[in-house]
C-alpha cells in the first residue's frame, strides 16, 4: 500500500484521477457536478494553486545552483526563452486559423493556447523519461507560459477595478516581510507562506496579477537543502520536513486533484472551430515555435541544459501541447457560458491526444525509457570530488 502511493504521489495520479471523475460525473450528473464545481472553482483556482506553482518555483531554484540542470545564466535563459517562443507559435496559428474563416467573436481567446497542464506534463516526462533532467527544463517552461496566460487573463478580469498603488505596497510589505524572516534565520516555512503569502496574494489580487502566481517571488527566501529532483520525495538525509517540498507534498497532491476535478468536467458536445483552432495552436504551433527558438538560441549561445538532448527536447516540446485543465481553466476565465466556451473547452480537452504524440516521439527516437543505451550516471547533485571520481572510473572502464 505505501509503494502504491509513493508511486501515485511521484508521478502526480492525483491529475489524471481528478480528470477521469470530473468527466464521468460532468456527463452522468451535470446539475450536481457544476454546482460543487461553481462552489469550489475560486478556492482552488485562485489560492489552493499557489502552493502547486511554489512548488515547481522551488525546484527550478534548485536545478538552478551548481551542479543542477539548468546552472549558468546560459542554460536557465533557455526555458525562457523556449516558452516565449512555443507561446508565440501557438498564437500565431490561433490567430492565423483564424484569418482563414470569420469568427471575430474568438479573437479574444488567444491567452487559452498559452496554458501547459503542469500536472499532466510532469506526469508524462516522468513516465517517458524517467528522472531525466529535462524535467526542470519542462517545469520552468510551464512556468513561464502558464505565467504569461495568468497575467493576460488577470489583467483583462481587473482592468475596471485596479487598486494599483495598494497592490504594490501589499507586495512590497509582503517581500520585506519574507527578507526579514530570512534573516532572522527561522528554519519553517509557514510565517513566510501566512504572513509573507497572504500580503503577496491581496497584492496581486488589488494589481491585477492572477494570485496563483502570490508566492513566487518568496521562494527564493524559504528554508531549503539540496536534494534530487523529485517533487514529492520522501525524507532523506538532505531532506527537513520544514522545507517547502515536504510540507506541502499532501496539500500539493489534494490541491491537484480538486484542480482538475473542479476545470475538468466538460460535456462531451458543441464541437466547432473554437475546438480545431485551439487543438491547432497548441498541438502544432507550441512545439514548433519552441523548437525553433532553442535552435536559433543555442546557435546565438545559451545552452541545452545538462545531459539533455534534441531527442529528449523534442519530447519535451510535445508534451508542452497538453493544455488540458489549466487550458479548460483559462478558457472559462476568459469567456462565459455559452456555445463558443463550450467548443473551446472541448479544444482543451482533446489536446490530451498530446500524450499519444510525445509518447510515439518518444518511441520512435529511443528517448527515455525507450533508450536502447544505458544513461550515464547523474552525478550532478554529488559533492565535486565523487562526481569527478565517477567520471574518472567510467573512462577507464571504457
Amino acid at each position: 500500500m505505501n509503494r502504491a502511493w509513493r508511486f501515485a504521489t511521484e508521478h502526480f495520479l492525483a491529475v489524471p484521477v481528478g480528470v477521469v471523475i470530473a468527466l464521468i460525473w460532468a456527463n452522468a450528473a451535470a446539475e450536481s457536478y457544476f454546482t460543487l464545481s461553481l462552489a469550489l472553482s475560486f478556492a482552488v483556482n485562485n489560492v489552493g494553486m499557489a502552493l502547486f506553482f511554489a512548488l515547481v518555483t522551488q525546484e527550478v531554484i534548485e536545478e538552478m545552483m551548481p551542479g543542477g540542470a539548468l546552472h549558468t545564466w546560459r542554460r536557465a535563459m533557455l526555458p525562457i526563452v523556449a516558452a516565449i517562443g512555443g507561446t508565440i507559435g501557438a498564437i500565431g496559428v490561433y490567430h492565423g486559423y483564424l484569418l482563414l474563416g470569420d469568427e471575430p467573436v474568438l479573437t479574444s481567446g488567444w491567452p487559452i493556447v498559452c496554458a501547459i497542464d503542469g500536472g499532466v506534463s510532469y506526469f508524462l516526462v516522468r513516465a517517458l523519461l524517467g528522472r531525466h533532467r529535462a524535467t526542470p527544463f519542462l517545469l520552468f517552461l510551464v512556468i513561464v507560459s502558464d505565467g504569461i496566460g495568468l497575467v493576460t487573463i488577470g489583467l483583462h478580469q481587473a482592468v475596471a477595478g485596479l487598486h494599483v498603488a495598494a497592490g504594490a505596497a501589499a507586495i512590497l510589505a509582503g517581500l520585506g516581510a519574507s527578507v526579514a524572516l530570512a534573516r532572522s534565520r527561522r528554519t519553517t516555512l509557514w510565517p513566510h507562506v501566512l504572513i509573507s503569502g497572504t500580503l503577496l496574494w491581496w497584492g496581486f489580487w488589488w494589481s491585477g496579477l492572477h494570485p496563483a502566481l502570490a508566492l513566487m517571488p518568496i521562494v527564493p527566501f524559504l528554508p531549503r537543502a539540496p536534494r534530487d529532483l523529485n517533487l514529492i520525495a520522501d525524507e532523506g538525509p538532505h531532506n527537513s520536513a520544514v522545507h517547502l517540498e515536504h510540507a506541502l507534498r499532501i496539500p500539493v497532491q489534494l490541491v491537484l486533484f480538486l484542480f482538475a476535478l473542479v476545470n475538468a468536467g466538460v460535456q462531451v458536445r458543441g464541437y466547432g472551430t473554437g475546438t480545431w483552432v485551439v487543438l491547432a495552436s497548441t498541438m502544432i504551433g507550441r512545439p514548433f515555435g519552441i523548437l525553433a527558438a532553442v535552435g536559433l538560441s543555442v546557435r546565438l549561445g545559451l545552452r541545452l541544459p545538462s545531459q539533455v538532448g534534441w531527442r529528449e527536447l523534442a519530447v519535451v516540446a510535445l508534451i508542452t501541447s497538453i493544455g488540458l485543465t489549466f487550458g479548460l481553466f483559462f478558457a472559462t476565465a476568459v469567456f462565459p457560458v455559452g456555445p463558443v466556451l463550450t467548443e473551446l473547452k472541448m479544444g482543451a480537452l482533446l489536446t490530451i491526444a498530446g500524450a499519444l504524440v510525445a509518447t510515439a516521439a518518444a518511441w520512435l527516437l529511443g528517448a527515455g525509457r525507450f533508450g536502447s543505451r544505458t544513461p550515464e550516471p547523474d552525478v550532478s547533485h554529488r559533492s565535486p570530488q565523487l562526481a569527478a571520481s565517477s567520471v574518472a572510473s567510467g573512462r577507464r572502464g571504457h
